[in-house]
């Protein structure tokens, strides 16, 4: 598992008064907020009878167990027993696992590893800077977070899964320029066709410059960007948590610069991001429910899946604790899209 990374595990609202539950990378964490309001990250199991401690309740920097009362601080130490005397000299030396915790960008990132390697987690490209508008989107994926990177950054899926809304076959051949990079990769596309699709109608002016990078940045971070004439732009941007091998959350923030027309253009870009990223729930839902009726669960990679041979290779080196090694040159992909 790749733990030593900062993961979303929430959105900040989604702690209030009562304890969380959640879950990443199949280790099982409580979240709650001490008095000054930061957030804490334990291990979700009472060390006294195993009880969740997101059943319990918060209160005064601890968290209790609602079977017996334990209290936890937020460094995971047991600081009162209500069964043991309050004239004991000490309380029995209890522990449970506390894991790094901070509040960023309206989320709560966890790193379940040792101590950071990143003070900070990262961040999302021009969240709330002025000039730009922005909003998010939350989906659980009922996939592993390798086929959520990969279905993010494949451009020939798109015209066929969001037909008419995002693109629509032209059969034109578009060259795309993969460059490996130190924490990933990146595609850039040229001369894509800009017709036969909602969103190129509404969003991207159909004559003038147009440059188009898919990014992966590991271990679980997509990026595509948009640039149009007379400084338009938008982004988006997903950070992918691994639940357990089979479910994936995928935090997403798409922001723009379309000038005094950002509130307006929101109006119709929100819903229509909505409904094509409910599309690739739907496809890959169906796609890793097929896969579990049947023996084989090999994939086939041809040259046009572009960006999912340098996903793979980060990943495994990642796992083994190492990095991918050497830089190759940028090489050229033709397309048909």
């Amino acid at each position: 598992m790749l733990t030593n990374y900062w993961y979303i595990v929430c959105q900040s609202a989604s702690i209030r008064r009562r304890p969380l539950a959640v879950q990443v990378l199949s280790h099982n964490l409580v979240l709650f907020r001490i008095e000054d309001g930061s957030p804490v990250a334990l291990e979700d199991r009472c060390a006294h009878r195993g009880m969740p401690l997101s059943a319990g309740r918060s209160s005064h920097d601890a968290i209790q167990c609602p079977y017996h009362g334990w209290c936890y601080d937020q460094s995971g130490k047991a600081i009162r027993m209500p069964a043991v005397p309050e004239n004991e000299s000490c309380l029995p030396d209890v522990q449970i696992p506390a894991f790094k915790c901070m509040e960023q960008d309206g989320y709560i990132w966890v790193w379940l590893g040792s101590d950071p390697v990143q003070e900070l987690p990262p961040t999302f490209p021009h969240l709330g800077e002025p000039g730009w508008t922005s909003f998010r989107m939350y989906n659980r994926f009922e996939a592993p977070v390798e086929s959520c990177l990969e279905n993010f950054l494949d451009c020939p899926h798109a015209t066929f899964v969001h037909r008419h809304w995002f693109r629509t076959p032209t059969h034109r051949e578009v060259r795309c320029t993969v460059q490996a990079l130190d924490d990933g990769a990146v595609a850039e596309y040229f001369d894509e066709p800009r017709e036969k699709s909602l969103v190129w109608a509404l969003l991207a002016p159909s004559r003038g410059d147009m440059k188009h990078t898919d990014r992966y940045i590991a271990p679980s971070t997509t990026r595509v960007d948009y640039r149009f004439a007379k400084d338009k732009r938008y982004i988006i941007t997903s950070f992918c948590t691994a639940v357990n091998d089979r479910l994936t959350d995928v935090y997403t923030v798409i922001t723009f610069r379309y000038r005094l027309w950002g509130p307006l253009v929101r109006l119709f870009f929100e819903p229509l991001s909505r409904r094509i990223i409910a599309q690739d729930v739907s496809t890959l839902k169906l796609q890793h429910l097929n896969l579990a009726r049947h023996k084989e669960q090999s994939f086939r990679v041809i040259e046009q899946d572009v960006l999912l041979p340098h996903i793979r290779r980060w990943r495994r080196s990642l796992a083994r604790g190492s990095r991918p090694t050497g830089k190759a040159e940028a090489y050229d992909v033709q397309i048909i899209i």
